[in-house]
This record gives structure tokens, sequence and C-alpha cells, in this order.
């Protein structure tokens, strides 16, 4: 059952109700590309390296951008449906009112990205990199987050639900009123100083208190 105290509102992407079709190519996309109030479908791309770019009110279903690199870039009220973002680089990114349904994010690198307002729903985000990154107002809905690097990020309204945590390093990641009990969160590695007011299930606790040599009989 979730905490109530996990529960808030995240906003959803801000998209005009008709979206032209855009047959999106590779020369639209270069360093500093701006796209906009677009629907994108198929679009495939594979291991290019593109600086700051900017979408805006854009769909993208079914599409591939395995191991590109879109670092400093701007995704502001944009939806990835079904597609395969892994590898990509998106670090230092500005990420705001953003959902990603069904999607590939295996490896994806959020570092010191600033993300708010983002959904994050069925998807396989195993081995991400959010170390450094600041979190505000995200959900993760039924995620494969194991083996992922949270280090040092600033959590502020963070909701994890029915979600994989396992092996996830999260120290120096503060989880204060943070609900994982719908989570597994098996060898997940943390500080104890990180865990106060953290919201856990009593076989969590009973994980959780290995990390603090604490037998139990």
């Amino acid at each position: 059952m979730k905490s109530k105290k996990s529960e808030f509102s995240v906003e959803k992407p801000r998209l005009p109700l008709l979206l032209e079709d855009m047959d999106l190519s590779y020369e639209d996309l270069q360093d500093e590309s701006y796209i906009s109030s677009a629907s994108i479908t198929d679009f495939h791309l594979e291991g290019e390296s593109i600086k700051r770019v900017n979408l805006k009110e854009t769909i993208f279903k079914g599409s591939t951008f395995i191991g590109c690199s879109f670092s400093r870039s701007e995704l502001v009220d944009v939806r990835f449906e079904n597609c395969d973002l892994s590898n990509v680089n998106l670090e230092n990114a500005i990420i705001h009112r953003v959902e990603f349904i069904n999607c590939k994010l295996i490896g994806i690198n959020l570092s010191e990205a600033n993300l708010k307002n983002i959904t994050f729903s069925e998807c396989n985000l195993r081995y991400t990199l959010f170390s450094f990154s600041k979190f505000n107002e995200i959900k993760f809905n039924e995620c494969d987050l194991a083996l992922s690097d949270f280090q040092e990020a600033t959590f502020s309204k963070v909701g994890f639900y029915d979600s994989k945590l396992s092996e996830c390093q999260m120290s120096g990641t503060k989880l204060k009123d943070i609900d994982l009990t719908s989570c597994d969160i098996e060898g997940i590695a943390i500080r104890i100083e990180d865990l106060k007011g953290v919201i856990v299930s009593p076989i969590q606790a009973v994980s959780l208190s290995k990390l603090m040599d604490i037998i139990i009989k």
C-alpha cells in the first residue's frame, strides 16, 4: 500500500491537441537543433554525438537512439512511447514534463541532469546513471532500475512504485520520506545516515539491518 507521504502529482507534458507528423532525418538533428510541435514515428539513429538539442512539445513513438550522445540538451513537454534510448548520454541535460512509456533505457546516462515532472512507466532502466542529478516530482511505475547509480543525487518528491531497485548504488542520497515498501531493494548500497526517514516494510528493515551489522535472531 502506498504511503500518503509519497503521494504527489507529476505534471504531464503540455502537448498540443494536434501535432504535425514529421519525417525526421539525421540532417534535422545537428548541434543546437530545435524541434517543436511534432509527432515522430520509427526514427532510428545510432552512435551519433549531438550537443544542445532542444526538443519541445514532441512525441516519439517506436524510435531508437541507441548509443547516441545528447549532452547538455533540453527536453520540455516530450513523450517517448515504446522507444529505445539504451546507452544514450543525456549528461547535464534539462528534462521537464517528460513521459517515458514502455521504453528501453538500459545504461542511459542522466548524471548531473536537472529532472523535473517526469514519469517513467514500465521501463527498463537497468544500469542507469543518475549520479549527482536533481530529482523534483519524479515517479517510477513498474520499472526495472537494478544496478543503477543514484550516488549523491538530490531527491524532492520522488516515488518508486512496484519497481526493482536491487543492487542500486545510493550512497549520499537522502531517502527521507521515500516509500520503498512495494520495491525490491535487495543488495542496495547506501550509507546508514542516508536511510533516516525512509519508509520500508518489516522484511526490508531486516535486510537493511545488515548495513548496521545488526544480528537479528
